[in-house]
């Protein structure tokens, strides 16, 4: 760009935008909420406990948490309940879906927990407390 351009730049040329309404194809029907269903979806909390660093445990907390609902789903709370139950009686006493379900909360808080205590450091008596709301 030279001192001409700079200080006496030419005129732009304006393109025509068409502003006509268009109607509405008869099929495109506004998108209406209230048909939709909502998903039922039980809360929980999720803590991290005997942690010194105040400042990181939301960052971990977050972590768990995300793990644990990608793992699982919406299943979170009946998996916990589940993994209770097997721990709290005999296996002759659950059925093959509750054994099942533990076994994934296990598998799934194990998972959970490699990910929210990830760049921690030293975290030998830390752990996260799940717990329906």
């Amino acid at each position: 760009m030279n001192q001409a351009e700079l200080f006496f730049p030419r005129p732009v040329h304006q393109v025509p935008i068409d502003t006509t309404p268009h109607e509405q194809p008869e099929d495109d029907a506004p998108f209406v909420f209230e048909d939709l269903e909502s998903e039922p979806r039980v809360a929980y909390i999720a803590r991290l406990l005997d942690y010194p660093a105040v400042d990181a445990i939301r960052v971990a907390e977050q972590r768990f948490r995300r793990e644990l609902d990608k793992q699982l789903g919406g299943e979170v709370v009946p998996a916990l309940r589940a993994f209770q139950n097997a721990s709290e009686s005999g296996e002759t006493e659950l059925t093959k879906e509750e054994i099942a379900l533990a076994k994934r909360w296990a598998k799934a808080y194990e998972s959970a927990r490699t990910a929210g205590l990830r760049d921690l450091g030293d975290v030998d008596e830390a752990y996260f407390d799940v717990r329906p709301t």
